[in-house]
């Protein structure tokens, strides 16, 4: 791995191990730099920064490549700070770049209330280095500070590899980096895909994902029904006169059935609803609870309900 973050970093920006020698770095993977939220956010801040520095005609193409002198920064400070410093507009030696971002990110941090170097993500180093992480977290700050109200991407997350150099050789670790927080409407999102039913949320994919956990439930089905006889060879249909699953309960729970307990032969609409209200009050003494399910949805063969019925009795007996 420590291969593939050098071999990354020579070709984008001649990362030196010696230059950090001691140090931690945070290298964004590969992967992450193509999120489609990094992205957004990256325009969001590009076009932030045009439209606050339009009178000084300053244009950011790239974050990565037009912030590290400086300039871009010290103007961000005094339009959005109503801060002068006393710094040269234009540095061209790396040294003068140097020297201007020294003033220019201490009076942002005491701006942003971190001048006791707590929780900062950025330094000079890093900014003139042009690494995007550290300046992603700088502007981020900048936004929540001086304008709170500019609705940035939520939730944007990015993987790094932490990369420790030391005499006796290179440590690396990955982790996840947070940039922007989630928003209500994100918690709230999650929070409705928690709460939904897993059979629910298998029906929304693929058609070819959904066949194949069906074909897993089938495959269940008639491996544990093979001693008593009926095999089945359509989920959508079989199920619905209660008969096939009062059977599997009983061979998976381990108990039988009394044959009076229920219609072995259905052929009316009312013998199929008593076969499966009693399978579905079975599964319930069997602590197998079935949310949102009623037996007529089983007779009148809603393939949800069905599975919704089988994918616990699967979940709980299929490592036997």
């Amino acid at each position: 791995m420590e291969a593939d973050i050098f071999k990354y970093h020579k070709a984008e920006d001649a990362l030196d191990a010696e230059s950090f020698q001691g140090e931690k770095r945070k290298v964004i993977q590969p992967a992450s730099l193509k999120d489609p939220r990094l992205e957004k956010l990256k325009e969001a801040l590009v076009d932030w920064i045009n439209r606050s520095l339009i009178a000084e005609h300053i244009v950011v193409q790239s974050l990565e490549e037009d912030l590290y002198d400086g300039l871009v920064l010290h103007h961000l400070l005094s339009r959005l700070g109503d801060v002068n410093l006393s710094v040269e507009e234009i540095a061209l030696t790396s040294t003068a770049q140097i020297h201007k971002l020294e003033v220019v990110l201490d009076e942002l941090d005491k701006r942003l209330g971190l001048q006791d170097g707590g929780g900062i993500k950025w330094n000079v180093k890093l900014i003139h280095g042009k690494d995007l992480l550290a300046t992603l977290h700088l502007l981020v700050a900048m936004v929540r500070c001086f304008q709170p109200e500019l609705d940035l991407p939520s939730n944007v997350k990015v993987e790094v590899v932490v990369v420790e150099v030391s005499k006796s050789g290179i440590k690396s670790d990955v982790q996840i980096e947070v940039l922007t927080e989630e928003s209500e409407a994100d918690s709230d999102s999650l929070g409705r895909t928690e709460r939904e039913d897993p059979i629910e949320r298998l029906l929304k994919l693929d058609a070819h994902k959904v066949n194949t956990v069906k074909k897993a439930i089938l495959h269940f089905v008639n491996q544990n029904m093979a001693a008593v006889g009926p095999q089945v060879a359509d989920m959508d249909k079989q199920f619905a006169d209660g008969v096939i699953l009062l059977l599997l309960i009983g061979q998976l729970e381990g108990f039988f059935i009394p044959l009076f307990d229920f219609n072995l032969t259905p052929v009316s609409h009312s013998e199929m609803l008593h076969n499966v209200t009693l399978a579905l009050d079975l599964l319930n003494d069997c602590g197998l609870q079935i949310p949102n399910v009623e037996p007529e949805d089983i007779v009148s063969q809603d393939i949800t309900a069905t599975m919704k019925v089988l994918y616990p009795l699967f979940k709980k007996h299929k490592a036997k």
